[in-house]
């Protein structure tokens, strides 16, 4: 929604997502048309909600559009990964498959249909094989599912070296604490996240980062923030998807001179979440292999599987 001025007098302008063909630029005013719809879809794609996909408009250059009743469409550019590599413009639809017609026309404009998920393919796969498409798993893409009781609790032989890690954290620093994020500690929160990206070669999700710590509150979000001896040293951002089923952690800071930050504060946050929480989603690993060898050693019970939809050659 936006206020416009009219002279002396103000008028309410109400932004709404057109139907397919038409795109319109994915903006906050495009919210409560949109979070609530994307809050319902069960699978816990960690991409399809509001935040998600607000924070990476910029970097996607996402439009949207919608199938009245049945789905949202988002048009976005995937950037080029490396040398020789082109954009592609791809396509996603978080609640449901279009039909033939529509995703013809789709396909004449885009190389591909990304991050399908379970719910959306599996009523109509068969028919999306006869008409033509190739369904291929985007193994790179899965979002890693964990109990959230397992990070909490660490127990077992399995999580041993991960106890040790939280158990030497507490030894070493026990002057800490946890306080759940308002607006009124995210200056300190800006702390972190500066000293965090000139500890590295590159920005990461620097600017994704930094937008919703000042976002936090108009985009819902929820996270903790963690100090030692009053400094803040790490925060960890995200929030509930699937249904309420499952919080997704969206992103998470700490700086690497405190010994044990990252395991202290996947375990702390863990285990402040109310217990309706059954899953963990710590997003995907974007085909890193040191980010996937991460992510496995925290055993992972499953995956939200994503798909990609092609034009059979």
């Amino acid at each position: 929604m936006l206020i416009a001025p009219l002279g002396k007098v103000f008028y309410t302008v109400y932004m709404s997502i057109p139907c397919f063909p038409e795109f319109v630029p994915l903006t906050m005013e495009l919210k409560n048309e949109m979070h609530p719809k994307l809050s319902l879809t069960p699978d816990g794609v960690s991409e399809f909600t509001f935040a998600g996909l607000y924070l990476f408009r910029k970097r996607y250059s996402y439009r949207v559009s919608k199938i009245e009743d049945k789905t949202f469409i988002i048009s976005g550019i995937q950037p080029p990964h490396g040398e020789g590599e082109t954009a592609r413009p791809f396509f996603m639809t978080p609640c449901a498959a279009p039909g033939k017609g529509i995703l013809e026309e789709l396909l004449k404009t885009h190389d591909f249909w990304k991050n399908i998920s379970d719910s959306v393919l599996i009523p109509v796969r068969e028919r999306l094989e006869a008409w033509g498409l190739s369904i291929t798993e985007d193994r790179d893409n899965f979002d890693y599912l964990y109990p959230r009781t397992d990070l909490a609790e660490l127990a077992g032989k399995k999580f041993h070296k991960k106890r040790n890690l939280v158990s030497q954290f507490l030894t070493l620093y026990p002057r800490h604490e946890e306080k759940i994020l308002t607006p009124e500690l995210i200056p300190d929160t800006f702390e972190v996240l500066e000293k965090w990206k000139q500890t590295r070669g590159d920005d990461g999700d620097y600017v994704a980062g930094r937008e919703a710590l000042e976002l936090f509150a108009e985009l819902n979000l929820k996270g903790a923030i963690y100090y030692i001896e009053g400094k803040p040293v790490g925060w960890c951002m995200g929030e509930p998807i699937a249904r309420g089923r499952i919080f997704t952690i969206h992103f998470e800071k700490g700086l690497d001179e405190y010994k044990g930050i990252y395991q202290f504060i996947n375990q702390a946050f863990a285990a402040s979440l109310p217990e309706y929480f059954t899953y963990i989603n710590r997003e995907q690993d974007l085909g890193s292999e040191g980010l996937r060898q991460a992510k496995m050693t925290y055993r992972p019970s499953g995956f939200v599987r994503k798909y990609t939809g092609r034009i059979t050659a």
